[in-house]
């Protein structure tokens, strides 16, 4: 089996030149670096990146994704010097003019007909490899990967913001058109389909209709029709990076159960945000939610479902928690989505040199202004629509 490489020799016309993106490129061979490095200290001749999370982050933006749970298109061979992609012969044309095109990459390639292993297992022999996957005869180094993906760089932050723009815009879109007797599944199809038209992939998609979350603080939706207010969460996907973000909407005056929980929802919304500081350990940060969970008078809410978690590449691998020595720094980008019985809050915010960046935030929709610690936190409040 030997090397192929992408031959670009054959004359083309204008039409088909495809244009180089400089910054990717570049991103790449700093991220190519950083790998690099990792395997001269570790003394590795290479790693294999099966996980879509890492061919992600390793290719800036590209997918190794089938859909679905029908597993991966290819695989990365990443040594010092070179950078592989080892795939079948029907998902070449895919790698190599819509995901990886002009990027510097080699090719590894087998016919359709045989197993992809075969190939890796080929490409490993005799060699010390590390891998994201615990391939056969390789390293399983995956706890430590999620390191070399953080912080974000300029260019992902630039991207993760566009991300969290569209995302934002599709939930409180949605919600502004809110009229009563619209099923949950409605709901969530008009979010899905706003994420999908601008290129965002919806992961996740909650729709809590008239006090739900309470109980099923994990439920997605079904064909109940809203008859007074809800909260639609989303969590999608742009060129590989998630945000999530939710929002509540009420139709008429929200009722008095729904204001009652979401004071302290906001509060420990509010905190969680604020407190998310660079060299600070996420156990530091939980502490002080906590704290508002006691004070606020709903201590055990927290048991009833996760807080935040660190998202990039891949959404929920550092989940905040009691014991959670993960330390934040500048360029670590969070989801909080705290709640407290039927009010949910959720937005995405990064860590900063010096405060904390919302990427979720918007300046068309109501406000409640937290302070903490002399500082002004900006909550987004429940919407309300005519009846």
């Amino acid at each position: 089996m030997s090397t192929t490489t992408v031959d670009l020799s054959d004359p083309m016309s204008s039409a088909e030149f495809a244009a180089v993106d400089a910054d990717r490129l570049g991103e790449i061979a700093a991220r190519h670096q950083r790998l690099a490095e990792f395997l001269r200290q570790e003394d590795f001749a290479a790693v294999l990146l099966q996980q879509p999370s890492n061919f992600t982050w390793f290719t800036a933006g590209g997918s190794n994704e089938r859909g679905g749970a029908t597993g991966t298109t290819g695989s990365l061979f990443v040594t010092t010097e070179a950078r592989v992609i080892a795939c079948t012969n029907v998902d070449t044309p895919q790698f190599f003019e819509a995901e990886v095109c002009n990027m510097g990459f080699q090719l590894k390639e087998r016919p359709w007909t045989e197993p992809r292993s075969v190939m890796l297992s080929d490409l490993c022999r005799g060699r010390r490899v590390a891998s994201d996957s615990g391939f056969p005869g390789t390293t399983d180094v995956s706890l430590r990967l999620p390191g070399l993906r953080l912080p974000l760089s300029e260019y992902e932050k630039t991207r993760i913001r566009t991300a969290a723009k569209l995302l934002t815009h599709a939930v409180e879109a949605t919600a502004r058109g809110m009229t009563k007797g619209r099923t949950e599944a409605e709901i969530a199809g008009e979010v899905s389909h706003r994420l999908f038209k601008h290129g965002v992939h919806p992961e996740r998609i909650q729709v809590l209709g008239d006090g739900r979350g309470s109980r099923f603080r994990r439920w997605n939706f079904d064909d109940s029709p809203v008859q007074h207010y809800c909260t639609i969460s989303a969590v999608g996907r742009y060129c590989g990076m998630y945000v999530g973000a939710a929002r509540t909407v009420s139709i008429g005056h929200p009722p008095d159960s729904l204001l009652k929980a979401f004071q302290p929802a906001a509060l420990i919304a509010a905190t969680g945000i604020y407190f998310s500081q660079p060299e600070w350990e996420l156990f530091e940060v939980w502490n002080r939610v906590h704290r508002l969970y006691e004070k606020s008078g709903v201590e055990s809410e927290w048991r009833l479902a996760d807080q935040a978690e660190v998202v990039e590449y891949e959404f929920g691998a550092v989940p905040l928690m009691p014991n959670s020595e993960f330390r934040l720094t500048a360029g670590t980008p969070l989801f909080w989505h705290p709640s407290v019985g039927p009010a949910l809050m959720g937005d995405t915010v990064m860590v900063c040199e010096r405060g904390i960046e919302v990427l979720t935030a918007s300046s068309e929709w109501p406000l409640i202004p937290v302070l903490v610690k002399g500082t002004t936190v900006d909550i987004p409040a429940i919407l309300v629509v005519n009846a």
